[in-house]
């Protein structure tokens, strides 16, 4: 009986992880460039009371045996990185990206971080920076006099100088990939830092091999679906109850037993 009590205490603990989740979840729904996660469990060690395929007599064995279980548990919580629908806006320094990739920036400390939100802006030098001033990588500065800037689905940066009737290139943008971005760790800003799991960046040119088209004008925006989300929380929640009122059931069996009389 008490043994109902904790594998019920750990369906709860696994609903309340899941909710912290999906929360998470909801409360990016317009993060450009977010990625939803999803929470996995594992059940637990089980008790073995008698093995399957134990001889029951000397011709025949037990076809299933008796195995009880202890509970569940958080395995892992994966970013899944699945498109998210890109949004019109017009302005010439925000850029999407079409496939699979990841923009690089450069953090204060001087490591590569690496992210799908492309709301970039200018800085006080003209160098391209995220929102908060972190210059991408590889490094582009867009001269003071440019009159517009364009960014070919290549990631061929070029711009428009004041007094000329041709565009002038200046740089171009690298896309990076991992094996596994799931084993990305994602340390907010929008920016993901490479792990063991994840492997080393590979970089490359947008459009070629397996690295996605830019597209100038464009924010991704985040990948959750409310409505599943919604869904999802509503299936957390009923399960949190269920596994309340399996404690409460466990207790009342319980407060039975001690009340026998002879």
């Amino acid at each position: 009986m008490i043994k109902s009590l904790w594998s019920a205490a750990t369906g709860m603990q696994a609903q309340t992880m899941n909710i912290d989740v999906i929360s998470n979840n909801l409360a990016n729904v317009a993060t450009t460039g977010f990625k939803k996660s999803r929470a996995d469990f594992q059940d637990l060690l089980y008790q073995t009371l008698r093995s399957p395929g134990v001889a029951s007599s000397a011709d025949t064995q037990v076809p299933t045996g008796i195995q009880v279980g202890t509970g569940v548990r958080p395995a892992a919580v994966q970013k899944m990185f699945t498109q998210g629908e890109f949004v019109h806006t017009q302005n010439e320094l925000d850029m999407a990206i079409e496939g699979d990739g990841f923009f690089q920036v450069i953090q204060p400390s001087g490591e590569t971080a690496y992210s799908r939100a492309g709301s970039f802006k200018l800085d006080n030098e003209g160098r391209v920076v995220t929102s908060d001033g972190f210059a991408m990588e590889p490094e582009l500065t867009i001269p003071a006099d440019s009159l517009a800037i364009s960014v070919g689905i290549d990631g061929t940066v070029s711009v428009l100088l004041a007094g000329e009737n041709q565009p002038t290139e200046i740089g171009n943008i690298e896309l990076a990939q991992f094996v596994n971005p799931a084993g990305l760790r994602s340390v907010g800003r929008n920016l993901f830092m490479p792990s063991a799991a994840s492997g080393d960046a590979t970089t490359g040119t947008p459009g070629t091999d397996a690295f996605g088209n830019i597209a100038q004008g464009y924010l991704e925006s985040s990948n959750v679906s409310v409505v599943d989300e919604m869904v999802n929380m509503i299936v957390a929640q009923r399960a949190y109850e269920t596994n309340s009122k399996t404690i409460q059931a466990s207790d009342e069996m319980l407060q039975t037993a001690t009340n026998l009389r002879r």
